[in-house]
């Protein structure tokens, strides 16, 4: 692998462990959601792929609701992460597919979940940057 595409995958590695991180708040640490909006380009879309169809989010309206129930005591002691990863890289375009897990205790339940993610990325200017994220929850 050459040394700009090594540099390429360790910046995307970097963006999708900031993107997850952003909403870990266990061991009573607060959230980054504001994250979010570093690591995704300004027009960036987020779909979370449920059981009634697609719910399509902009960054904004991603981040906002999450923000809130993750500070308000909704959903405390969450954190999500790369079970393992297939990443492409061609020029200044990349895509990722993760399996994920989670845990966290929502409205006094603990839970444990997992799914998919697909990412879109792109080169810009100031550095690789998410353009879309799709998921869905297996469990």
């Amino acid at each position: 692998m050459s040394e700009e595409r090594v540099a390429a995958k360790a910046e995307i590695d970097e963006l999708m462990r900031v993107f997850l991180d952003a909403f870990t708040n266990t061991g009573g640490s607060r959230p980054k959601v504001e994250n979010v909006r570093q690591v995704f380009i300004p027009e960036g879309i987020i779909i979370a792929n449920v059981e009634d169809g697609p719910v399509v989010y902009g960054v904004e309206s991603f981040v906002e609701p999450r923000e809130k129930i993750l500070t308000d005591g909704t959903l405390t002691e969450f954190s999500e992460w790369e079970v393992s990863e297939r990443t492409e890289i061609s020029g200044s375009i990349a895509h990722r597919l993760s399996e994920y897990a989670k845990s966290g205790v929502r409205n006094g339940e603990r839970f444990e979940g997992s799914g998919y993610k697909t990412t879109q990325f792109v080169r810009t200017p100031a550095g690789w940057r998410i353009n879309s994220l799709a998921w869905y929850d297996v469990s």
